[in-house]
């Protein structure tokens, strides 16, 4: 069975091919939203039309970028939320509330400066790390059973 893991959250690191490149040999397909920063945040206009108002920009851009990620989350049998240190994510935590309101294994990584803001976040969680390579343990573990 191969199974389908999410990786949602901040774009500015390479975590994402930490956790791909780790998890090298199990049985898994990846799947993200756009990590082109600009692209996620001009799509809607690009392909919609111009938008005078920035509200109305943005608005168009998520409602795109949501066709992708309801459909990436809809579909994982674990999702992956990371957040970083260096800005502040709210579509990662908005990700995460819905990966958990579907009923998802929802992994949650980010480092210990986060515990305290992140707390409701972390309760939903089935596991929260601290490292991409702890996060390709608990994939190797749920897989392959082996620690």
């Amino acid at each position: 069975m191969t199974w389908n893991v999410y990786l949602s959250g901040e774009i500015h690191t390479d975590w994402r091919e930490q956790i791909i490149n780790g998890a090298k040999g199990l049985d898994i397909a990846f799947n993200s939203p756009v990590t082109d920063h600009a692209a996620s945040d001009d799509c809607g206009v690009t392909i919609l039309g111009a938008e005078p108002d920035k509200y109305w920009h943005d608005h168009k851009g998520a409602m795109v970028n949501a066709i992708r990620t309801r459909k990436g989350i809809a579909d994982a049998d674990v999702v992956v939320v990371r957040f970083g240190d260096q800005y502040k994510q709210w579509n990662a935590a908005f990700d995460a509330g819905y990966a958990a309101a579907l009923g998802k294994s929802l992994i949650i990584l980010h480092g210990p400066d986060h515990q305290h803001a992140l707390k409701e976040v972390d309760a939903a969680a089935l596991a929260v790390a601290q490292t991409p390579d702890q996060v390709v343990a608990i994939l190797r573990y749920v897989i392959e059973g082996k620690l």
